[in-house]
């Protein structure tokens, strides 16, 4: 059976919102965090030290961009950038979006919650993402 990941990125309908011949770029759906997105290195790839200093440089090349993107269009309080994987075989980052009115601001978003978000609020961010996708694509149309 394949990876998460890998089923994520092969799914029809999946929620891709660029990609290239190394990298996706993913719209995660995390109802508490509209605008959340991974960055995936395509194939099966544990450690960033595992990809060539150019590979790497590409990676971060496209988080940057999809920072970017996030902080044009949505004006979060702060991006969180964090690269897990403990149980995916791929080198991927979470960029996410922040605001000092989520649900766990200041703290990480899988501590406890501080608050319930709003859900006019969360509908408002919501609102964005197709003008965050285009942002995105923006940035890395040229990028291939």
């Amino acid at each position: 059976m394949a990876c998460d990941l890998c089923k994520l990125l092969a799914a029809p309908g999946a929620a891709l919102i660029w990609g290239d011949d190394r990298l996706s770029v993913v719209a995660v759906d995390e109802a508490e965090y509209p605008g959340f997105t991974r960055v995936v290195w395509n194939t099966h790839v544990k450690e960033m030290t595992d990809l060539s200093p150019a590979e790497r440089g590409r990676v971060m090349e496209v988080v940057w961009a999809v920072e970017s993107a996030q902080r044009a269009v949505m004006a979060p309080e702060k991006i969180n950038l964090a690269s897990f994987g403990n149980m995916t075989p791929h080198v991927h980052w979470h960029v996410i979006p922040r605001y000092a009115d989520d649900a766990h601001f200041p703290n990480p978003t899988w501590a406890v919650a501080q608050r319930a978000s709003a859900p006019e609020v969360l509908a408002a961010r919501r609102a964005l993402l197709p003008a965050l996708h285009a942002a995105i694509i923006e940035r890395l149309k040229d990028s291939i």
